[in-house]
C-alpha cells in the first residue's frame, strides 16, 4: 500500500513543485514505483515530467468532480517507475465547485484510494494556498513535506504550516505526520540563512533533511525541457541531494 506525502507550503516559490518532480523521480529511480498527483492550476508538476497540455485530456480536476476515475487519468512518464497525474487550469474551478459537494475533504482520498496498492510512494503537490485543495491533499496524505527558503518569512510562514497540519489531524486525518522540513534554495554564505538555519535546528532538528537543497541555474533549467534534475544533469549537486533525501523519506516513512 502506498506512502502518500503531500508537498505543501502556503507560500509561494519555495521550490515546493521543484522538490516534489526531483524525490519523485528519485524514488523511481530507487525502484519505488511512484505516482506524482500534480494538484496545483498552475500544473508545473505534469510539464516539469514531460506532460505537455495538449496530451491532457482529462486531469485531476474530472476525478474530483466524479467525471472519471484516478486510473483514467494516470500517465506514464519517460522516466523509470513515474507516473502523474495531470493538472491544468481547470482546477482552480474546484475550489468553488467542492464548496457544495458531501464530504468535501475526502476526494481526493477517496479517488485515489482504488489505486493507491499500485505504487510505493503517492507524492502531491500541493497549490501555494491552504485553501480547499491543500485540504483535500493533507486529508489524503500520510505525512507532510514541508520545503521551505531560509528567510525571516519563511519561519512565520512554517509555523502557520504546522498550524494547518495540527487542524487538520485534529479534524479529518487522525494519522497525518510532519515527514520533514526541507530547506530549498539554501547558500551558506549569507549570514541571513545561517541565522536560519540555526533557529530551525533549535526548535525542528529532529525533521529536517540531513542535506540542503542548493541555489542551482540546472535545477531552473531542467522543468523547461520536461525533465527531473537526475536526467538533466545527474551530476548536480540538485540532483545528489535530491536522492539523499529521497532515501531518507523511505527511511522515515
Amino acid at each position: 500500500m502506498a506512502k502518500i506525502i503531500a508537498f505543501a507550503n502556503q507560500k509561494g516559490g519555495v521550490g515546493k513543485t521543484t522538490s516534489a518532480i526531483n524525490i519523485a523521480a528519485s524514488l523511481g529511480i530507487k525502484n519505488k514505483k511512484t505516482l506524482l498527483i500534480d494538484f496545483d492550476p498552475q500544473g508545473s508538476s505534469s510539464s516539469g515530467t514531460g506532460i505537455r497540455k495538449p496530451q491532457i485530456k482529462q486531469s485531476i480536476y474530472d476525478v474530483l468532480i466524479g467525471r472519471c476515475q484516478a486510473s483514467d487519468i494516470i500517465t506514464k512518464t519517460e522516466y523509470k517507475n513515474l507516473d502523474v497525474m495531470p493538472s491544468g487550469v481547470d482546477l482552480a474551478a474546484a475550489e468553488l465547485e467542492l464548496a457544495d459537494l458531501e464530504n468535501r475533504q475526502y476526494r481526493l482520498r477517496d479517488a485515489i484510494d482504488v489505486i493507491k496498492e499500485k505504487y510505493h510512494y503517492i507524492i502531491i503537490d500541493c497549490p501555494p494556498s491552504l485553501g480547499m485543495l491543500t485540504v483535500n491533499a493533507l486529508s489524503a496524505a500520510d505525512g507532510v513535506v514541508i520545503p521551505m527558503q531560509c528567510e525571516y518569512f519563511a519561519l512565520e510562514g512554517l509555523s502557520q504550516m504546522l498550524m494547518t497540519i495540527k487542524q487538520i489531524k485534529k479534524l479529518y486525518n487522525p494519522s497525518l505526520t510532519l515527514t520533514g522540513i526541507l530547506i530549498t534554495m539554501y547558500n551558506g554564505r549569507l549570514n541571513l540563512s545561517i541565522q536560519v538555519m540555526e533557529e530551525l535546528k533549535k526548535h525542528y532538528e529532529d525533521k529536517l533533511f540531513s542535506v540542503t537543497i542548493p541555489r542551482s541555474v540546472r535545477l531552473s533549467e531542467a522543468p523547461s525541457y520536461g525533465a527531473p534534475i537526475h536526467y538533466y544533469d545527474k551530476r548536480n549537486k540538485g540532483a545528489i541531494h535530491y536522492g539523499k533525501i529521497a532515501k531518507e523519506i523511505i527511511d522515515r516513512t
